[in-house]
């Protein structure tokens, strides 16, 4: 046998092991002119991951239940007008960094935990 005729099934082997997996994912049937069925992967649509904005969004707002919890309001409130008395980027951290009813009950919640 020559390696010619074996790189070129192997080849063909790879493209039908690809196709099968996509296909694994779902696919679409349509019929040609011709009569023939002719089965196409489906495409998959980009979708925003869910799971990771909120663990981005939920992170840091434990993040400051915690802190809130163990040092207090009075020294967080401190910290945070400190913040906002420095420059651009401070002010922007003191302002995200404020005391709000999601961080004052996470607060709360981790006191009661720990």
């Amino acid at each position: 046998m020559s390696t010619t005729t074996d790189n070129g099934f192997d080849a063909r082997v790879k493209k039908v092991q690809r196709r099968h997996i996509s296909m694994a994912r779902g696919y679409d049937a349509k019929a040609g002119r011709d009569g023939l069925i002719v089965f196409r992967p489906k495409r998959r649509k980009a979708r925003l991951p869910l799971r990771g904005l909120a663990i981005l969004a939920i992170t840091p707002l434990c993040f400051k239940g915690l802190v809130l919890m163990k040092i207090g309001d009075l020294a967080y409130q401190a910290r945070v007008d400190a913040l906002t008395s420095g420059s651009m980027a401070e002010q922007i951290g003191g302002y995200l960094l404020q005391i709000d009813p999601v961080t004052r009950f996470l607060a709360g919640q981790f006191a009661a935990l720990f």
